[in-house]
């Protein structure tokens, strides 16, 4: 057995690489092992506890009265007021307990929890108090786990042990991967490359650059305390951190999402709140034994994440503010004579309406733009997956003759942005669906910029434009090209996906029929047209500078967002827009 000061640093870093490594090859290739160890995890401690009520000491079922939590409070002093921290290691994962739904259900969840792992965690500590009812060492232990366990089971205890832990570290990193997922779909933490594991699980992600910081921060944790007691300390600080704030927050969701009195939120938060605030308030007292380097990390962490949020918002009000309306667009075509060319042009934009500052920019110095324009803009909404008939907003900005579109794209916080390579394709069938049904009656919402159709995810069946694939193993373009010489020469920029060419795409329009208005057909007959003629890609290259007078903490905030944006993946590698197609149009953005 190794001592509390003998930590065996060597074989848990060999541990900790390994894990970390094998991490791109997704769980679902080795987690149909996970449950079963889990289970036969729960069911060993579950007996051990149950062998050591029986063995030593059955009165600890007495312990429960609350009668003993009173004299406990009654009579404490300082130090039994620190040991409330090392209490809640007991609880250690319940606080990230839902944090992979996109793995699991809530029902599977409670259940799991509320009738194995509960009783299972219940009697092994209770068995583990009666253990130490008869065998307490003034020496003082971390944990009696392990001497509690019968000796000839010590080799089946080790085995599990390492087991259950390699299978614990997993769920934290994966429900890390997860939590990140989600707040780059809320616009919360600089863009990283994701990956999707599984095509079953759509939950089931995978974030190298997040997998390889935590391995350095968990190595230099390791070699850095060599002391399980200094970690200990950390982690209880780091659930009880994490329970205080899921309480207030839940408070806010009583009053406001659940539509409760202020009375109801604030008896949760008074109940709840106060058991973690004392909690808190022990795991404090060992800041200086460990506790203090969490607090750096999420010191770090935050300041990063409301840099990039504060950055972001500061983007989009500057566009907000800069945006020029369609009118400007169709009064200086015939005054400046701007040239319509053939083609279409995909512009990203973050605003829903207007025309991004970006553009007028690009007009104004180009007098130019393709016969065929849509403004594209992804936006999350606040629910955890957008279904695919409710995927796509499309309206119209102008006359019909300009042939000027808007497609917004909505999305949950657990959905991936862009489901397909083929989305541009998506886009031109969805606004082809939309020219065909605009006079009809169907789902609309309104914009002030007139009204927008609701259209589903395009289907085989009742496509108003037949897509034919012509892709060719023989045949390459030069995007393509391109788009390969890029992820061999620039790895550090590679997608979600393994080097393949791109899907090459023509579309033909339905054979005529009288329910279909000539105007409609000339429109879409002009769609395919442009289509044929090529695609090119807008995006606005912002570079932030803050103005003369700002505060300290505005300059300090942007400039961590430029740094961060520096540095994170680049907007055009995160929507897989090929570089040979694309147009950067540089702004400088004044906050």
């Amino acid at each position: 057995m190794f001592s509390v000061t003998d930590v065996p640093v060597p074989a848990a870093c060999a541990i900790l690489i390994c894990l970390f490594t094998l991490q791109h090859y997704g769980t679902h290739k080795i987690g149909f092992i996970f449950a079963p160890v889990v289970i036969i995890w729960l069911l060993f401690i579950s007996g051990v506890g149950l062998y050591n009520i029986i063995h030593w000491n059955y009165h600890i079922i007495h312990a429960f009265s609350p009668e003993y939590m009173y004299r406990f409070i009654r009579n404490i002093d300082i130090k039994s007021w620190r040991s409330l921290g090392s209490i809640l290691l007991c609880i250690a994962g319940s606080e990230a307990m839902f944090a992979d739904l996109g793995h699991f259900s809530k029902k599977s969840i409670k259940i799991t929890f509320i009738f194995f792992i509960y009783p299972a965690l219940i009697l092994c500590y209770t068995g583990q108090a009666a253990f130490i009812s008869k065998n307490w060492s003034s020496h003082g232990q971390v944990t009696y786990l392990g001497q509690s366990i019968p000796k000839s089971f010590h080799h089946v205890f080790t085995v599990l042990s390492l087991l259950t832990s390699a299978v614990g570290s997993q769920a934290t990193i994966t429900a890390t991967f997860s939590i990140i997922n989600q707040c780059l779909a809320l616009g919360c933490f600089p863009r990283v490359k994701v990956i999707h594991t599984s095509n079953r699980i759509h939950g089931q992600v995978y974030i190298p650059d997040i997998n390889w910081v935590l391995m350095f921060l968990s190595l230099a944790i390791t070699i850095g305390f060599q002391d399980i007691r200094l970690i200990g300390n950390a982690t209880g600080l780091a659930i009880i951190s994490s329970m205080l704030v899921t309480t207030c927050l839940m408070s806010l969701v009583v009053a406001l999402y659940w539509e409760k009195n202020l009375s109801a939120s604030a008896c949760f938060l008074f109940i709840f709140g106060s058991i973690e605030a004392m909690y808190l308030s022990a795991c404090l007292l060992n800041f200086h034994r460990g506790a203090w380097y969490l607090v750096v990390l999420l010191a770090i962490t935050m300041i990063s994440m409301l840099a990039w949020h504060y950055g972001t918002m500061k983007k989009y009000e500057f566009d907000l503010q800069n945006r020029v309306s369609m009118d400007w667009l169709t009064d200086i075509s015939p005054t400046l004579g701007v040239a319509r060319v053939p083609g279409i042009g995909f512009i990203y934009t973050d605003i829903v309406t207007g025309i991004p500052a970006f553009f007028s920019h690009f007009i104004t110095n180009l007098l130019a733009f393709h016969q065929v324009l849509i403004f594209v803009s992804f936006k999350s909404v606040p629910v955890p997956h957008v279904p695919p008939s409710k995927r796509y907003l499309i309206g119209r900005l102008g006359p019909k003759e300009y042939r000027v579109y808007r497609c917004i794209v909505r999305y949950g916080y657990c959905d991936r942005i862009r489901d397909t390579d083929d989305f541009e394709n998506e886009l031109i069938c969805t606004t082809g669906e939309f020219i065909s049904m605009e006079e009809h009656d169907c789902e609309v919402l309104r914009s002030p910029e007139g009204k927008m159709i609701v259209i589903g995810t395009p289907t085989q069946e009742g496509k108003t434009l037949i897509p034919i694939d012509e892709t060719s193993s023989n045949l390459t373009s030069i995007v393509d090209y391109n788009e390969m010489q890029r992820t061999q020469l620039g790895g550090t920029y590679g997608g979600s996906h393994p080097p393949m060419k791109r899907k090459k795409v023509r579309f033909l329009l339905p054979p005529e029929s009288p329910m279909m208005q000539a105007s409609v057909r000339e429109e879409l007959q002009e769609l395919v047209d442009a289509r044929e003629s090529g695609t090119a890609y807008f995006l606005g290259q912002s570079h932030l500078s803050v103005r003369d007078g700002s505060n300290i903490l505005k300059k300090f905030l942007i400039m961590i967002y430029v740094f961060l944006d520096k540095n994170c993946r680049e907007p055009l590698v995160a929507l897989n827009i090929p570089h040979a197609a694309l147009v950067e149009v540089g702004m400088v953005y004044s906050i």
